[in-house]
């Protein structure tokens, strides 16, 4: 592998730490990354990721993190991500968008319960966000709950829930006053999927990500209690928008790594694949290609890095961290694309995983945030800084 990491951005202890993961990924995921791309991921795997501390770096030592941040959450994302995108999709879906509601909103009790075994790998979390009828518009969430003494019955379908089917938590949010704007209605609730009344309608069939499992679940008349509110009544879509900044910073770190391995597979195969009496790499219709791919990487760590130094710092990223998903998504499929037109018919063979990353990295400019709503919000926080009210 190619060393990406003396430069400026990253401190010796990052660096070293990159180091450790890139090791462990060689050991334990690399010899099964075909074989788990059938899916689902086996609970083992995420148990030794927990193990070895890379379901934590963003969490306090008080659950079993150690509080290194966002910063090196994303060194995780990427290299896991460099050798298997759909075994990070659901290690990020459970210490991330599960976890990071509960490390910010939840009290100590619920983080001991509920949090604690999650970093360990231990058991595996969901966030239930989406529905059939809801995907950008979460305002428009159609899942409620209602009062019943001290409990909460809710009431509703999640769609492409990753995990969903193999999680023994969900972070679901639902409306719990409909009579105000759901900004101030919903609520946040820490589900166990054991409850009676959760059931999966099916696994989606997926064009990539084969080896996470993306579900679409049901809650009827499922019983919560009190104790499992997170945070306050009405507080769900604070909890909400503060998740997706750390998750959609994230996923800007996995796609850059399903994009790198593409990559060095392309510039490899260019300087070994002879045409014409010499190898491809000669022809700037190759070679131009190489030029892009090692640019837009380049730019995507800067931009992603940027956004998980400011988070660290307890800074508002929504802006930094829209831009750097959109961009490394939107970059990640076009490399991804090139390194197929390099290999040319090898690239359309499972010969080369570029296919498989290549299917992959299609997801991510839906999930998470679509590249048209990421655009939206860029503009928007453009011109606050330009007109604060």
């Amino acid at each position: 592998m190619v060393d990406y990491l003396s430069n400026v951005l990253w401190t010796e202890d990052e660096i070293n730490f990159r180091k450790e993961v890139q090791e462990f990924c060689a050991e334990e995921i690399a010899p099964i990354a075909d074989e788990i791309d059938k899916g689902p991921y086996p609970r083992e795997l995420l148990r030794k990721i927990g193990k070895v501390g890379y379901m934590g770096v963003h969490h306090d030592r008080s659950v079993g993190g150690t509080e290194r941040g966002l910063s090196y959450e994303i060194i995780v994302a990427e290299e896991i991500s460099a050798v298997n995108g759909g075994l990070d999709m659901a290690r990020m879906a459970s210490t991330t968008l599960y976890g990071m509601p509960l490390a910010r909103f939840g009290t100590a009790e619920q983080k001991k319960k509920y949090l604690e075994p999650v970093v360990a790998g231990d058991k595996i979390g969901c966030i239930g966000i989406t529905e059939p009828d809801v995907g950008s518009d979460t305002a428009g969430m159609k899942t409620r709950a209602e009062k019943d003494g001290d409990d909460w019955i809710l009431n509703g379908e999640k769609r492409f829930i990753t995990n969903g089917s193999q999680a023994d938590y969900m972070c679901a949010f639902a409306i719990t006053n409909p009579d105000v704007h759901s900004k101030d209605g919903m609520s946040a609730f820490i589900v166990d999927t054991t409850t009676d009344g959760f059931s999966v309608v099916q696994d989606h069939d997926l064009l990539g990500m084969k080896s996470a499992r993306v579900s679409w679940l049901k809650l009827e008349d499922v019983r919560v209690p009190g104790n499992m509110l997170l945070g306050k009544p009405g507080e769900g879509f604070h909890i909400l928008m503060d998740e997706l900044d750390s998750e959609r910073t994230a996923i800007a770190g996995e796609a850059i790594g399903y994009a790198r391995t593409p990559y060095e597979i392309a510039v490899k195969y260019a300087n070994e694949r002879h045409q014409f009496g010499r190898p491809i790499r000669a022809f700037e219709g190759v070679s131009f290609k190489i030029a892009d791919m090692a640019m837009k990487l380049e730019a995507g760590r800067a931009l992603t890095l940027t956004a998980a130094r400011m988070y660290d710092r307890g800074e508002n990223i929504t802006k930094q961290a829209s831009i750097a998903k959109l961009y490394t998504t939107e970059a990640a499929i076009q490399i991804t694309n090139d390194a197929v037109q390099i290999l040319g018919g090898m690239g359309y063979t499972t010969d080369y995983p570029v296919e498989r990353f290549l299917r992959d990295a299609r997801l991510m400019t839906i999930g998470g945030g679509t590249a048209e709503i990421l655009r939206f919000l860029i503009q928007r926080e453009v011109f606050k800084e330009f007109f604060p009210l």
